[in-house]
């Protein structure tokens, strides 16, 4: 009996020691990635984490998806300036919720969210002061199987989206919607809008474009990309290496008028252009810089067409749940182009970095 007793405190001890020893590798083997210095920019290096405490503010995120933006890209090859050794990249991610602070009352557990881009622009014009909170650079970002974030830098995610498809909005979608219709004149139904390329921000821009009866041009270098974006509701197609003066095209096809509207996605090498195909009293989202950072514009075209020129950094968590009712109203869905895996991490960047995409690149975990 004796021996019993002893067998079986000892299987209860051996069992405790066990769960101690999973409950310690839950908490300590939390997959993600870091940026790691290299010569020129920067790798992705596997890691794992300690799970961090909650303040009384702060919810804990299991990230079911994230998504990849041209920033991301420009991050990882040393593009965007000095990052601090150790960041988590990427800024947009969507999941569940799986614990509260003690002071959360917006949120609760088991609640689907999505993150803000600017973790501290909760509304109103921005401030200089929101900046250092842009996650994924100049503060951690969202490449981690558990997010820690303040409650006021999360939305809820509408019921009818899936995951991957809340995981591409923080940034491109935000974007996009900031730039037709929080700043400067909002599109209207009346009005042509221009936008470059199909990556997230065009996307979307056509997306919601077409969703309040307006008209779309879009530009891109494959025939094919341009099938696909018509077949999605775009008005024209320019291909820009059949018509490397596409400005000239764009300026036909709206009856030497010009658009009213242009998200301006190229940067040095296409504003000047986007100025020559702008109607008079238009207005230029200058969103993305694809072709570099320096430009030397003949501004003189922008006074004599009396046009808006608008900067655009993503948004406030106002404009997210702006957005948010709007998709719902009309049940938009981003586009994705395709899904990878976590341990794909690396293959995702790459395939971004090819511009095979048409939509979101996204990264499931």
């Amino acid at each position: 009996m004796e021996q019993q007793m002893s067998n079986t405190q000892s299987n209860l001890q051996s069992n405790l020691q066990s769960n101690l020893q999973n409950n310690l590798q839950k908490n300590t083997e939390l997959q993600g990635y870091q940026l790691v210095r290299q010569d020129i920019g920067y790798q992705l290096k596997s890691t794992s984490a300690v799970r961090q405490e909650l303040g009384p503010q702060d919810v804990r995120v299991q990230v079911k998806a994230v998504s990849l933006n041209a920033r991301d890209l420009m991050v990882l090859r040393g593009n965007y300036g000095d990052i601090p050794e150790g960041r988590t990249p990427l800024s947009d991610a969507a999941g569940v919720i799986e614990a509260v602070g003690s002071e959360v009352t917006d949120l609760k557990v088991g609640d689907r969210v999505i993150t803000t881009f600017f973790a501290d622009w909760i509304k109103g014009p921005f401030q200089r002061a929101y900046g250092p909170s842009a996650r994924g650079a100049e503060s951690e970002g969202v490449l981690v199987k558990e997010l820690v974030a303040p409650q006021h830098s999360l939305v809820r995610l509408p019921d009818y989206l899936t995951f991957e498809e809340g995981a591409t909005l923080p940034c491109a979608a935000v974007t996009a919607w900031q730039a037709l219709f929080e700043r400067g004149k909002p599109l209207t139904s009346a009005d042509t809008l221009m936008v470059q390329g199909t990556g997230g921000v065009a996307l979307f821009g056509l997306q919601l474009a077409t969703a309040i009866g307006a008209k779309v041009i879009i530009t891109s270098s494959s025939d094919e990309k341009l099938e696909k974006a018509l077949s999605m509701g775009a008005w024209k197609g320019v291909n820009y290496r059949t018509h490397p003066d596409w400005e000239q095209e764009v300026l036909r096809l709206t009856d030497a008028r010009g658009v009213d509207q242009i998200l301006e996605l190229g940067g040095p090498d296409t504003f000047e252009r986007s100025i020559s195909c702008a109607a008079p009293g238009g207005k230029i989202a200058q969103i993305g810089v694809l072709t570099g950072f320096g430009t030397q514009p003949n501004l003189i075209r922008v006074l004599q067409g009396n046009l808006d020129l608008v900067g655009i950094a993503v948004g406030s968590r106002e404009h997210q749940t702006n957005l948010l009712s709007f998709m719902t109203e009309h049940k938009i869905h981003p586009i994705l182009d395709r899904v990878f895996s976590l341990a794909e991490a690396d293959d995702a960047f790459n395939y971004l970095e090819s511009g095979q995409h048409l939509g979101k690149v996204v990264i499931a975990l």
